[in-house]
């Protein structure tokens, strides 16, 4: 894309936000859906397409996203650990493209969401839609015994809210996937992901607005709340994401939190190594 002249790259953004290459894709997507093309967790291949296509063409053209090594994600069942950041989950969504658009076969990557966001009017259908689901443990398990790929930010809520003073630093990690990789015998690939941070780096965090609004937390950026709700709109930040080597852990899934935290410990390390490489392998925080 960087060597195209202007009115090439033009002419290709026209053509790509037409979205043929994500029909295709979608069409290689194996899914068990009922007689009304929808599967038991509400995904739609055909109410999900227009939205692919847009995160496609922002992926491609708006954060640039690059991958690295994802071809090391192995077929069927996996576990896809990452970092999580940027006041809204749009490292989720564009982990969920990454996986549809650039491994082979394409797959629809099930992002595992806060209750909280399906509760939100329109967008709760939409993320439901595009295939993310409630992160209860019993639809996991389903999932993974369907075979599915499933994105996991054990930082949860702490790490989408993090504040600038602590960008890229991991937050706690909730122990709940490792139980389910042990209960499943899922392998866990750890992804690095460079750029959320500086999409909506936040300042503050006022609680008593949060309360106020039912949110989890009310950051104050650069431009948000200043702006009203252009305020909302993230920076253009470049997307890298950094795929680590599949991890195979043994043990019980019900195994005393000391025991599943050691194994935690050890993607933790794995996911920090990939950070680091992708903080240290950048030379601009947009290009």
């Amino acid at each position: 894309m960087n060597n195209l002249d202007p009115a090439r790259l033009l002419s290709q953004m026209v053509e790509d936000f037409g979205g043929e290459e994500i029909e295709k894709k979608l069409a290689r997507v194996s899914n068990r859906l009922n007689e009304y093309r929808f599967d038991p967790w509400g995904f739609s291949p055909e109410s999900a397409q227009f939205g692919f296509k847009f995160f496609n063409w922002l992926y491609t053209y708006y954060w640039r996203t690059q991958t690295y090594n994802i071809e090391r994600v192995p077929s069927g069942r996996v576990l896809l650990i990452a970092n999580h950041s940027g006041q809204i989950p749009i490292d989720g969504t564009m982990l969920a493209i990454a996986m549809l658009k650039e491994a082979n076969p394409p797959r629809v990557a099930r992002g595992m969401v806060e209750r909280w966001f399906t509760t939100l009017p329109l967008i709760g259908t939409m993320i439901t839609r595009h295939g993310s689901v409630v992160g209860d443990p019993r639809n996991c398990v389903r999932l993974l015994q369907n075979e599915d790929t499933i994105m996991v930010f054990p930082e949860g809520i702490r790490g989408s809210g993090k504040l600038w003073k602590d960008r890229y630093k991991l937050m706690e990690f909730g122990l709940g996937f490792m139980r389910l990789a042990l209960e499943t015998d899922t392998p866990i690939v750890p992804v690095g992901i460079i750029g959320g941070e500086e999409q909506a780096p936040s300042f503050a965090d006022v609680r008593f607005l949060a309360k106020f609004f039912n949110l989890p937390y009310f950051p104050i950026t650069p431009i948000w709340p200043w702006l009203g709700v252009l305020g909302m709109i993230p920076f253009p930040t470049k997307y890298r994401m950094y795929f680590g080597e599949p991890m195979r852990f043994r043990g019980r899934a019900h195994d005393r939190d000391a025991v599943i935290e050691s194994k935690v410990a050890k993607v933790r390390q794995a996911l920090r190594k990939l950070i680091d490489r992708g903080l240290a392998e950048r030379e601009s925080i947009f290009w």
